[in-house]
């Protein structure tokens, strides 16, 4: 018999379920899994546990995980165009924990960008890299561009000759100029490593960039952001030594994990079996949907950055809304109609709790068959709570009236499916 507290816990889920059927969800780093990637992360494999590496594991148990992780490491290698796959890392944190624990010692230094130009987190002091004690030093920026100055950048490299050149951000506008710093990786023999987390499903579809083609050495990311996946991470390589291979391998194990969440990582070959077939139609329309995000924004008059740059080329796009009361009441306010986003920093903003910015992204609602004719619905929506102050609660009824019909899944291999329930949890 089902306790109080046990109603009360699945009660929350399948409000919460209901929720999000209802919403417009443009947080930039979610997206949703498929409905066989969902069916496989609540199979035996959440029950099991492996150490170590397919064929050579410390547990008994593991015929069919070496078989489902062994296919993962062939897809992922495949689709990203690498030559070398982990598929273990439980995060994408964890996945840069592991390059850090690979590659660099406390007090190396590694060049980065500024939490405040986009970087994430676990690039900061209080992050992994503070962490592990790295000595941390930022590229120069280009606000107008949102990327990293060219120039400066190569200067910054000379001086510093870091051990590692880092890539990679959080609001991921546009694809890093890693090719225009190649003689420059050379000239001081540094490994270049990318953390794709927010563009790896358009990186698997041939937009935004391809990294390996470019030079890059190392990509670390999670698994569910633009790449619809489970919360999971990969460690990518390219141009690298047996040796080098190695240390990532013993980097995650025993390094940063122990069991690698079996379920996740087989949750994560289904999507990468997905994405084989899908990746380059839903890669294409989350950045043109994006985009036309960003045009629709600016004509409502809310100021979207990088105008000039069409906005972005990403599933990303960042708004300033500083004159419109700040990130952090503007968030709020949209979460009460309904439209789920953050605030954000912009390059200008000291204070993360209070930032003059919100960061959308367009790659669930391109997941629910969402087109540009919706983003200008949904730019209408914003614009009404943002800048017209409309009553949030109006508001809502309009952003259920456009959800309704675009509540199933798209781009897998059961498309169609419901996107937002799920087996026991639909009352």
């Amino acid at each position: 018999m089902m306790t109080d507290d046990g109603r009360f816990i699945r009660q929350k889920v399948m409000e919460h379920n209901k929720w999000f059927e209802e919403c417009i969800p443009m947080i930039a780093s979610e997206n949703l899994m498929s409905p066989l990637a969902k069916e496989i992360l609540i199979s035996d494999f959440a029950d099991r546990y492996a150490e170590g590496l397919p064929g050579k594991r410390y547990y008994q148990g593991n015929i069919y995980v070496d078989q489902v992780e062994l296919k993962a490491m062939e897809l992922a290698k495949k689709l990203f165009e690498a030559e070398f796959s982990d598929v273990r890392p439980v995060s994408g944190t964890v996945a840069n924990m592991a390059v850090l624990f690979a590659f660099a010692n406390p007090g190396d230094t590694i060049t980065t960008c500024a939490l405040a130009q986009g970087a994430h987190i676990s690039t900061c002091e209080f992050g992994a890299f503070g962490q592990r004690g790295i000595r941390s030093v930022n590229y120069p920026f280009n606000v107008e561009d949102m990327n990293i100055d060219v120039d400066g950048a190569i200067k910054v490299l000379k001086k510093e000759k870091p051990k590692i050149a880092q890539f990679g951000l959080s609001v991921f506008l546009f694809p890093p100029p890693i090719k225009e710093l190649m003689d420059t990786f050379n000239e001081i023999d540094c490994l270049v490593w990318e953390d794709c987390a927010h563009v790896l499903g358009l990186i698997a579809g041939g937009k935004f960039h391809k990294p390996f083609e470019d030079g890059v050495n190392i990509v670390s990311s999670s698994t569910h952001k633009t790449f619809p996946g489970p919360n999971h991470g990969m460690i990518l390589g390219a141009n690298l030594t047996e040796e080098e291979e190695k240390k990532i391998q013993k980097a995650v194990f025993p390094g940063v994990t122990s069991s690698h969440h079996l379920h996740a990582m087989a949750a994560l070959a289904m999507t990468l079996a997905e994405m084989q077939v899908f990746a380059k139609d839903y890669a294409a329309q989350t950045c043109k949907n994006a985009r036309a995000l960003g045009e629709a924004l600016y004509a409502e008059g809310i100021p979207v950055l990088c105008p000039d740059l069409g906005f972005t080329r990403s599933h990303a796009i960042a708004l300033d809304v500083s004159k419109f009361g700040g990130g952090k009441d503007c968030a709020q306010l949209l979460e009460d109609a309904n439209i789920i986003c953050n605030k954000n920093m912009l390059p200008s903003d000291t204070s993360s709790v209070k930032p003059s910015g919100l960061r959308f992204g367009a790659q669930e609602l391109t997941r629910v068959g969402m087109k540009e004719s919706e983003m200008k619905e949904v730019a209408k929506l914003v614009a009404r709570v943002v800048k017209k102050k409309e009553d949030p609660k109006k508001v809502k009824e309009d952003v259920k009236a456009l959800k309704k019909n675009f509540t199933k899944i798209k781009y897998c291999f059961n498309e169609g499916e419901p996107a937002y329930k799920y087996h026991k949890l639909v009352p």
